[in-house]
């Protein structure tokens, strides 16, 4: 019968695995204690002594017993005691070593971050392999920033009727883009409107090839006809511009048991909130939720603001960034059951791409992020607009989106008091990379919506000496152009991207003809414009800082 005590070869219980292990805050890397280390060297010896002792061999060096007296007694048993009260100190201290370095991220839909700290955890995570596309249908890499794409599933799998829609697969209810810069001083979070009409492109789930729409609800990239979060990411590059690296996913229960683990999340409504859909009801002020009013926080849009997503956007924003607030706090940094909790919790909310799918790579990617400030954290939106045929549906908002795009491709940052990230460098109109221009093979697609464009880039190309420019083929409309090339034609690309006055971001290595292809995006403003990196934000783009505690619900309208 197993009695759960469990014991090693030294005939020892089983140590727990928080005194066992800690993070070495040099080098990232979980190493054994030393005194951890020594006990079980002390215990093997232990046991070999006691296996001879009872063969009848005499043991070198160590004295025969001699009975205790009294004082012996009471001694050794007030040194159990203080032992007891040391190793209770010890074991405090060694979870908070591990734990200072292993505060992780926290995630959509006021779904929270991740305490990456015993290997074991790796069981309870959840992987996808997601697959992207070919290079050359990628936006280029970029200059060691880090793209998060974290979404939030409505899905309803399991939760029977409690928030309707009984079994629903779910869609991309939530989605943001987490940017952290190059030097890691700063990070952009971007929501996505669920809303929001996009090109969906052809994605593959496993062995099923998923056709694309090139009009469609952005949720929709996610769980219609089976898509799976590999197709999001295919949507959310073609959309942006931006290379993303990882992907991690939640649903409505993370949102639960994440708020419940740290305490509690405080949040302020400016207003009472009554709504019926999410069963949120709330007074004006500050409160803290958790479980089920955490959820309704995060899901209510109905009695806030105008009563649409682009309402409930600034909520989510303003939840999540009190959970960082809360995460970073001495009060949940000093409580090991917290820190266990969370860890639990959030490594059974995640589904992550396979490339970070061990508990090893994810507290990297939690060191990694971590190190940035929350003051210099800025949540903001995409720039939309209602959609003129539909007014229940949203598009971007020209100019405005674009710019913003290319803001984070460039890893420039939106927060004042960030340090200035470097920015990518571009390439400019006025000084094209030395090539033969009349050598050089360009096929140019139109991308932008807008009839023409395509032939007007090529007349301005061939103005410019590319005698070998030609109109290819429409392609599927895009918010962001791209200049793809083949091995060994980077410096043609650049020349072609500088004529035309796209940025260097547009780039993509692994084209598949035998020149350079261009498909012009929705920003491509003009043959012969540039459209390099802004260094400034649109005029009004809604922000919410995550060390700003002064945020309230029904403030947006």
């Amino acid at each position: 019968m197993n009695s759960g005590h469990r014991s090693d070869d030294s005939g020892q219980p089983d140590a727990d695995p928080a005194d066992q292990w800690v993070l070495d805050p040099e080098t990232g890397e979980f190493r054994l204690r030393p005194d951890a280390a020594r006990r079980a060297s002390e215990g093997r010896a232990g046991a070999a002594r006691a296996g001879a002792a009872r063969a009848g061999a005499p043991q070198a060096g160590v004295p025969r017993a001699r009975p205790a007296g009294r004082a012996g007694a009471s001694a050794a048993a007030a040194g159990g005691r203080s032992a007891r009260r040391r190793g209770r100190v010890v074991r405090g201290r060694r979870l908070l070593t591990w734990a200072a370095g292993a505060l992780g991220l926290v995630l959509a839909a006021g779904c929270g971050g991740a305490l990456y700290v015993y290997r074991h955890l790796n069981r309870n995570i959840s992987s996808v392999d997601v697959q992207v596309g070919d290079e050359s249908e990628r936006p280029r890499a970029g200059n060691a920033a880090l793209n998060l794409l974290v979404i939030g599933t409505d899905s309803r799998v399991g939760l029977g009727r409690d928030y309707g829609d009984e079994g629903s697969t779910g869609h991309a209810d939530t989605t943001l883009l987490f940017h952290i810069s190059r030097d890691r001083s700063n990070a952009t979070v971007l929501s996505i409107p669920r809303d929001l009409m996009v090109t969906v492109p052809d994605c593959r789930s496993g062995e099923k090839r998923i056709p694309g729409s090139a009009r469609a609800m952005f949720n929709t990239s996610l769980g219609q006809e089976g898509r799976d979060p590999g197709c999001t990411w295919k949507t959310v590059e073609k959309l942006t511009g931006v290379r993303i690296d990882h992907f991690m996913m939640v649903n409505f229960e993370a949102v639960k048991s994440l708020s419940t683990a740290v305490g509690g999340v405080e949040v302020c409504a400016a207003t009472a909130i009554d709504d019926p859909y999410s069963h949120l009801r709330m007074t004006a002020g500050r409160h803290v939720v958790q479980g089920e009013e955490a959820l309704a926080f995060v899901r209510t849009r109905h009695a806030v603001g105008l009563g649409g997503d682009l309402t409930r956007i600034p909520l989510q924003q303003q939840f999540i960034s009190s959970m960082i607030r809360k995460m970073k706090s001495s009060d949940t940094l000093t409580s090991p059951a917290k820190l266990w909790n969370l860890a639990d919790a959030a490594t059974k909310a995640l589904t992550v791409d396979s490339a970070i799918d061990d508990v090893n790579r994810l507290k990297d990617l939690a060191l990694d992020v971590s190190r940035v400030n929350t003051r210099n954290i800025t949540f903001t939106t995409v720039p939309v607009l209602d959609d003129p045929t539909d007014s229940n549906r949203l598009v971007l908002k020209p100019g405005d989106a674009q710019q913003l795009f290319a803001m984070i491709a460039a890893d420039r940052s939106l927060t004042e008091t960030a340090p200035p990230a470097s920015p990518t460098p571009s390439v400019s109109a006025s000084e094209p990379p030395p090539v033969d221009a009349d050598a050089v093979r360009v096929t140019v697609r139109n991308g932008t919506g807008t009839p023409g464009q395509a032939g007007r880039a090529v007349s301005l190309l061939r103005a410019k000496g590319f005698t070998l420019a030609v109109t290819g083929s429409n392609a599927e409309a895009r918010s962001t152009g791209s200049v793809s090339y083949p091995a060994g034609q980077e410096d043609r690309a650049q020349a072609v991207a500088a004529a035309l006055g796209l940025p260097a971001t547009a780039l993509r290595a692994g084209g598949r003809s035998a020149g350079v292809t261009v498909v012009l995006g929705a920003d491509f403003v003009g043959a012969g414009t540039p459209s390099a990196s802004p260094t400034g934000p649109p005029k009004d783009l809604q922000r919410v800082r995550a060390d700003d505690t002064n945020v309230c619900a029904s403030k947006f309208k």
